[in-house]
């Protein structure tokens, strides 16, 4: 398991930076395109459209990945992928990101999670996942956008605590936790945690690795 743990995490850091990238270059267009202000007062909108938009994703994929390879019952599909979207989701979407925010000292407003704050949104968002990968068990699309949405989540999660002051560091530090915040959570949610309940020989990376896990999406 802490091969297969290794192997993915290596797999995945080339497009986790990618996507990290992408949320600098968002975050760029916003400081130096003067709307920082403007874009701060309405982040806490943007990331509770887009973290509700990452537990589907991640609740479809790790669904999806349970359903086509531990042929369990409906029940532990339904449980497993809402702890995997929403716990992963979580730490992805706010924990780590509001970790980074205290660690450099931006203007925090506090951890915001989503299942208690508006678990009105976040707790069906995961039930719709899980039903379209129950019923429908597609992982490769899903998966590629997960990565995408959770870095933009986490971007402006970290938006929300930035203030009006933005320097080089902080743009290292949004770096550095936008990739950590998708890197390992993700890469565990969507494939290393469903197959932790799937048979053992099964599970072995001779029997399914991430390019098989892409190419049967």
């Amino acid at each position: 398991m802490f091969r297969r743990i290794a192997s993915e995490l290596r797999r995945h850091a080339p497009f986790t930076t990618l996507g990290a990238i992408t949320g600098i270059i968002i975050m760029v267009i916003i400081v130096f395109g003067n709307v920082l202000p403007q874009v701060s007062q309405v982040s806490y909108t943007i990331f509770y459209i887009l973290h509700p938009t990452h537990v589907v994703l991640s609740a479809l994929v790790t669904t999806a990945m349970y359903k086509k390879y531990g042929k369990g019952k409906i029940w532990m599909a339904v449980l497993i992928g809402y702890l995997g979207s929403v716990g992963i989701a979580t730490l992805s979407d706010s924990i780590i990101p509001y970790l980074g925010e205290t660690l450099f000292g931006f203007e925090n407003r506090g951890i915001h999670i989503g299942f208690i704050e508006e678990w009105q949104i976040v707790n069906p968002a995961a039930l719709i996942g899980i039903i379209i990968g129950y019923l429908k068990p597609t992982t490769k699309l899903p998966h590629s956008g997960h990565v995408l949405i959770s870095t933009w989540a986490s971007l402006f999660h970290i938006i929300m605590a930035l203030g009006e002051t933005v320097n080089w560091v902080a743009f290292l530090a949004t770096f550095l936790f936008l990739f950590l915040a998708v890197w390992i959570p993700c890469c565990m949610s969507d494939i290393v945690f469903p197959l932790l309940f799937v048979k053992k020989e099964v599970a072995t990376p001779e029997h399914i690795t991430y390019n098989q896990h892409h190419e049967r999406g």
